[in-house]
């Protein structure tokens, strides 16, 4: 089995400490991509266009 890619989103509250929050489908369930170009590709469009300082990350997800 292939292993999956899912993106987290890494926050600052007000206070300046960290939050991490993974991205979720249309179903409420966490986003989970086969590709990693596909991962890439969404990651970068999602950090080229937060302008709040927000920052995108991939998490590899191993299948087995």
């Amino acid at each position: 089995m292939r292993n999956s890619y899912i993106i987290k989103k890494i926050m600052a509250d007000a206070k300046g400490y960290k939050k991490h929050v993974l991205l979720l489908d249309s179903q409420n369930e966490v986003l989970e991509m086969k590709s990693i170009k596909e991962a890439n590709k969404l990651v970068d469009i999602l950090n080229s266009n937060s302008d709040s300082g927000w920052v995108y990350e991939i998490i590899e997800v191993k299948n087995k």
